[in-house]
């Protein structure tokens, strides 16, 4: 299977400048450096990276709407990888940090952009220090700081931990939090690629987008390209968890399915139970039901279906679940996240909760069910950024293809049969 982001990913020194060089580290910066910044824009453009954080926005497009002859500018990492069922951009963060520096630099260097940013979720704290020796030695070698290589061209990363809140994923509520702000999302428009950090044109990219820059520079768009679907290309990490008998990280060809990726990378469903549902993106997209295994993974296939790509989490349930007590378990991570900026989210979150524990506990009744579906169309592109649309996903989508689960567990609690 094509390897990119994970070729080599297990050797020992990787994680040192030594080791990252001796796999053809920081090559593409003499080759990019010897081109234009505009034509490292269009090569990606053309590439069709899209942005593996969660939106798939296409990554060279994202760095072209920023605001023309606006300086300084801004370059913000977004590691903070808050989504349950995500870990993904941690084992890259951890085992190859010089490819993320490198992917910066190539993307600040695209951009013009001379200080950059790698906003960590709190818990990160390790993935900080690790980051923080990898930018180092760079600085040392010549590759970060003043005059890089001789280019002219400067460019300086820091490293800034949040307070552990899953908010700060959204973009605009990142650059709150690393202004020493509430983590909170902010009005759009201005959008950041004009008004970001600082009120300066920022880019904001994830982990794993940086990554992959680097490839597409050594070895060119049309390559990296021919992979993956029309509209989806590339490869994925895809965080596989659950009812799999094994759990981990995989780098697939965009396209595969996701039978291929429970059945053959994650040796299948534990003790050989039956699929019963999969979260394809992440806790916050729909879930879908065992008929829809052979779906290809890829952002158009599983839109079609009714899910999103996401994160790329891929969260496996067997027969033996009840699609109640997941959901239950999502909405409590919701409510609990919920910044509490907007009305529809901070009181809608919180009513889905109190609901399905109702249900869960044995104080459900029919009614609840349809006042969900009231609650989850109300939420619904109604709240001030994406966490509310987010925190519908689960519930809707179970009660959509799980009604069953609901009623049953209605039933039984009712009879005083459950436990």
């Amino acid at each position: 299977m094509t390897q990119i982001l994970f070729k080599n990913i297990n050797k020992p020194n990787l994680h040192t400048l030594e080791g990252y060089e001796q796999e053809g580290g920081y090559k593409g910066l003499e080759k990019a450096f010897a081109m234009k910044p505009e034509e490292i824009v269009e090569m990606v453009k053309a590439s069709g990276l899209r942005g593996r954080g969660g939106a798939g926005f296409p990554t060279g497009l994202k760095w072209s709407f920023l605001a023309k002859d606006v300086f300084p500018r801004y370059l913000c990492c977004n590691a903070d990888e808050s989504e349950p069922g995500t870990c993904k951009d941690r084992e890259l963060l951890q085992k190859n940090p010089h490819l993320l520096i490198e992917g910066m630099i190539l993307c600040s260097y695209a951009c013009q952009i001379e200080i950059g940013y790698i906003y960590f979720r709190g818990e990160f704290y390790d993935l900080a220090e690790i980051m923080d020796k990898a930018i180092e030695e760079a600085h040392q070698k010549g590759y970060l700081g003043q005059n890089i290589l001789g280019s002219g061209f400067n460019l300086d990363i820091h490293t800034h931990l949040g307070a552990g809140a899953y908010i700060c994923g959204e973009e605009s509520a990142l650059l709150n939090s690393l202004e020493g702000g509430r983590g909170e999302p902010r009005m759009k428009p201005p959008f950041p690629a004009v008004q970001g950090l600082y009120e300066k044109p920022t880019v904001i990219n994830n982990v794993e987008t940086l990554c992959v820059v680097p490839y597409i520079m050594n070895n060119g768009a049309e390559k990296y390209s021919a992979l993956g679907t029309e509209k989806s290309k590339g490869t994925k990490l895809v965080s596989v968890s659950g009812h799999v008998k094994k759990p981990g990280n995989y780098e697939i060809v965009m396209g595969t399915t996701v039978r291929e990726i429970i059945y053959d990378l994650a040796g299948g469903i534990r003790d050989d139970n039956e699929l019963k549902a999969f979260i394809p993106g992440g806790s916050s997209v729909p879930m879908l039901p065992a008929d829809l295994v052979d779906t290809p993974y890829d952002y158009e296939s599983l839109q079609a279906v009714g899910s999103m790509l996401g994160s790329g989490a891929l969260i496996v349930l067997d027969h033996t679940v009840n699609a109640v007590e997941t959901t239950l378990r999502l909405a409590s991570f919701y409510m609990h996240e919920s910044c509490g900026k907007c009305t529809p989210c901070r009181e809608g979150t919180r009513w889905m909760w109190q609901l399905l524990s109702q249900i869960q506990t044995g104080k459900g009744e029919a009614a609840h069910v349809e006042k969900l579906v009231d609650i989850c169309d109300n939420m619904s592109f109604k709240c001030f950024c994406p966490l509310g649309d987010a925190a519908v996903g689960p519930v809707a989508s179970s009660i959509k293809h799980f009604r069953a689960d609901y009623e049953e567990l209605i039933e039984k609690l009712t009879a005083g049969t459950a436990v």
